[in-house]
């Protein structure tokens, strides 16, 4: 009992345990502590606490309900009963929680025995496929020996095979031999028949063959056997090339042997075509075929080419029996047809040249399949003659008009035009050509410098090449008579006033820059191309014949020697006109010829600049004359060896200096204007300038009164001075506008003129009031204008002027712009050309200081 009692209180202390809320002994999980709390609930909420549990799919939840039943049904009341209901439970709830593991465990304990027997079935299976395998292993073995056996035997046959077709393909070259000789022994055979190209293709491969196989036995035999049919072969074909070659040429030579009623010459053009050309064209399928053989072969045998060498040589020698005559004859035919005209003469012959080379290289490839260097020879040949032919009119021509247009016609109309095209079949046509044109641009030069030689430098003017300003007043005259200008003298652009040839040839130099190149000299007379003066003219068409004829570098020679000859004529006539009338004449004769040459040199896009090289022996005289003050040291050791020294010190220099045309005429033109300024001013007050330099010298020497320096002396010398501006000026400005004819030149020009005399006046003033020591009263007498009265005096008497000219000279208006105006001031007296290397130039004042 005590015992009892003792597990009763374990028993109650571990129940009091079970669900403490540290480490209880049994802890229960939310559901079944949910269960025991629904045991102290109502019924209603059992009720409800029931269909919650039957919500959860759990079989333990199940069986907890099913429990619960039973303790509704059977009446627990003390705690013994329920602890052994509590066992009994969580016996029933763990049997029924194993319920699927056992299950499980009978499933595959029956799973187990069906793999044991699976097993069982295998190893039976394996059994037998070990069986099986050995059996496979030695009937493969067996088949594999037999494969190999029937390979073996299949490798032998195609290696027996190879070798039978090796030593067929190697003995059929020997074989072929007999074949090839029997054919060539056949009487039919012919080059033109269908078979002879395989022939030459199987003698051709079995010389390759024996080439490439010498160490063959017998190979050295067979390979001279077989140059004895490749001889044949190459024998036959010459011989066919060259019987119809020759029976074409006896054909065409033929009629050369007609009745004496037909002559070569006398065929036209269609029939000489047909007669050199028809016969041999006729003939050229026959030849061709055989080239072609030939052709393709040439590389593969030396003989092939040998034959192709032969048989272009003697297809060109027979063209030079057909041709060579008839060509001579025919250029003869020519130079009788065209006697006297050159360029007709140049230009038919050429042409005539080109047909015949364009005909001949069409007609060598109707025989050969191309072109060769031989060919290029046979017409070197025939533009020889040409070249014999033309070669001696060429020396003979003395105009370089003619020679200009020769040159025109052969780089032109042949190089640029037909040989540029053609350069294949013309190409030994444009060599002698260029020859020809290089022996006519020589020509051209010789012709040139003796033309600048004697027309322009050597130019010996006749008097009415001097009649200046009479032609000008004359055309004047005769274009007032006409009340209507005729067209041809009209000035549409102030560029020109006559059209003529050497306005073409000028204005045709640079067509891009006509629109800029607007003329500055007017519409004076003196326009007329055919009143300028010779030499310029003549200068200008020169220089346009050589512009486009020669090359640059010579043309710039030329051309600065012609300019330099031409402004030295234009001014040795400017002082043969001088004699014969006034400075101012000559001088503007000379401002508007230059202003003509400047206006004309402008389109050629060239530089007239060339470099002189000389010799400078300045330095000898002085290094020879020290060699003579040092006689005694001519062989001294030292450095002080006279001759040493002359001969380091006496050197001559070389020096190149830059010659530019264009600022020699800039450069003149300057120089001239310059002096026009100083005569028309000194033609109008001369006489003041002349009184006041010479009182200055005189008062220099001497304070003394000097009789000159009366009140009415100086009065009088003032009065002839207005004199002069009030008579003279209007002639003064009539000579510009007749010669210039342009009033921004003319204004340019008066200018300076108009300060000088302003400024002559104003010298004077200051003279007499300071040196003359003048009073009042001596002014009063002397009555000297200042310079407002001047200028008034001036205006005045250029007022006149105008109207007068305006009532008897047609209007001339300006075509120039005040940007243009600006420009002319600028290169008429502002012109200041960079020094050249030939020497120092002067510098050149600018517009202020002229004013």
């Amino acid at each position: 009992a005590r015992n009892e009692n003792a597990n009763l209180r374990k028993i109650q202390n571990k129940l009091l345990q079970w669900d403490i809320s540290e480490n209880p002994l049994a802890p229960l999980t939310a559901l079944q502590k949910d269960v025991i709390y629904s045991l102290s609930l109502p019924r209603e909420e059992e009720r409800e606490e029931e269909k919650v549990i039957k919500k959860q799919d759990d079989p333990a939840a199940d069986f907890l309900i099913d429990s619960l039943r039973e303790i509704e049904e059977e009446s627990i009341d003390t705690f013994r009963k329920f602890l052994s209901w509590y066992d009994r439970v969580n016996d029933e709830i763990l049997d029924e929680a194993d319920l699927q593991h056992r299950d499980f465990v009978r499933h595959l304990r029956e799973r187990r025995s069906d793999c044991d027997t699976l097993l069982e079935h295998i190893d039976g299976t394996l059994q037998s496929l070990k069986q099986l395998e050995g059996e496979f292993q030695f009937v493969s073995t067996n088949t594999s020996s037999l494969h190999e056996a029937s390979e073996k035997l299949v490798a032998d046959q195609v290696h027996l095979s190879s070798l039978d077709g090796d030593i067929r393909q190697r003995l059929q070259y020997f074989t072929q031999l007999e074949q090839i000789g029997q054919k060539l022994q056949n009487p039919t055979l012919s080059v033109m028949g269908d078979n002879f190209a395989e022939l030459l293709s199987r003698l051709d491969e079995s010389i390759e063959y024996l080439e490439a196989h010498k160490d063959f036995r017998d190979s050295s035999q067979y390979m001279g056997k077989f140059k004895q049919c490749l001889a044949r072969v190459v024998q036959m074909m010459r011989s066919h090339v060259i019987n119809v070659l020759s029976a074409a040429t006896e054909q065409v030579l033929a009629p050369k042997r007609l009745p004496e009623g037909v002559k070569p010459r006398e065929q036209t053009s269609d029939t000489a075509f047909a007669l050199f050309y028809g016969k041999f064209q006729a003939s050229a399928p026959k030849v061709k075929r055989v080239t072609m053989l030939i052709d393709q072969r040439r590389l593969r045998c030396p003989e092939y080419e040998s034959l192709q060498q032969d048989l272009h040589e003697y297809y060109l020698s027979q063209r030079r029996v057909v041709m060579y005559p008839g060509v001579g004859a025919a250029l003869q035919d020519l130079t009788v047809t065209h006697r006297g005209d050159h360029c007709a003469l140049v230009r038919a012959a050429c042409a005539f040249l080109v047909h015949v080379c364009q005909d001949e290289y069409r007609l060598f490839l109707q025989f050969f399949p191309s072109h060769t260097r031989e060919m290029n020879g046979f017409l070197d040949s025939l533009s020889l003659q040409l070249y014999d032919t033309l070669r001696p009119f060429v020396g003979q021509i003395a105009h370089l008009e003619t020679l200009a247009e020769l040159s025109s016609i052969l780089r032109t109309e042949m190089l640029d035009e037909h040989v540029h095209h053609s350069p294949e079949s013309l190409g030994p046509f444009g060599r002698v050509i260029n020859q020809l044109l290089h022996d006519v641009q020589d020509r051209l030069v010789v012709r040139a410098r003796h033309y600048i030689q004697s027309d322009i430098l050597n130019y010996k003017p006749s008097a009415g090449d001097l009649a200046y300003p009479d032609k000008l007043e004359m055309m004047e005259s005769i274009a007032l008579s006409l009340q209507e200008p005729p067209p041809f003298l009209q000035r549409a652009d102030s560029r020109a006033s006559m059209f003529s040839m050497t306005s073409q040839e000028v204005d045709s130099i640079n067509s891009t820059a006509e629109s800029q190149m607007r003329s500055r000299t007017g519409n004076s007379p003196a326009d007329l191309h055919g009143m300028w003066y010779p030499t310029v003219r003549r200068t200008l068409v020169c220089l346009s014949r050589l512009y486009r004829c020669v090359d640059r570098p010579v043309f710039q020679n030329l051309s600065q020697e012609a300019l330099t000859y031409c402004i030295q004529s234009v001014s040795a006539a400017a002082i043969l006109i001088q004699q014969r009338k006034s400075n101012l004449d000559g001088e503007l004769f000379e401002i508007k010829h230059l202003l003509i040459l400047r206006e004309q040199i402008a389109p050629f896009r060239v530089d007239f600049i060339v470099k002189k090289t000389s010799l400078d022996f300045s330095k000898m005289k002085t290094a020879a004359y020290g060699l003579i003050q040092k006689r005694g040291q001519l062989f001294a050791l030292g450095s002080n060896n006279a001759l040493l020294e002359f001969l380091l010190e006496g050197t001559p220099q070389m020096k190149e200096q830059l010659l530019d045309s264009r600022k020699d005429v800039d450069r003149q033109l300057k120089s001239v204007c310059e002096i026009f300024i100083r005569d028309a001013t000194a033609h109008l007050v001369g006489n003041i300038l002349m009184f006041v330099d010479k009182m200055t010298q005189v008062l220099d020497v001497s304070e003394a009164k000097v009789p000159e320096m009366a009140p009415q002396k100086v009065g009088e010398i003032i009065q002839e001075a207005q004199k002069n501006i009030k008579f003279k000026l209007s002639g003064l400005q009539r000579a510009m506008q007749l010669y210039l004819a342009n009033k921004d030149t003319e204004f340019i020009l008066f200018r300076p003129i108009r300060n000088n005399i302003i400024e002559a006046f104003v010298k004077l003033e200051q003279f007499i009031s300071t040196n003359g020591k003048f009073s009042k009263e001596d002014l009063a007498i002397a009555a000297c204008p200042s310079a407002d009265q001047i200028s008034v005096l001036l205006s005045a008497s250029v007022l006149a002027e105008g109207t007068t000219s305006q009532a008897s000279v047609p209007s001339r208006k300006s075509t120039l712009s005040s940007v243009d105006n600006e420009k002319i001031q600028e290169e008429i007296l502002n012109v200041n050309p960079d020094a050249s290397e030939e020497g120092p130039v002067t510098p050149v004042p600018t517009v202020t200081e002229l004013q």
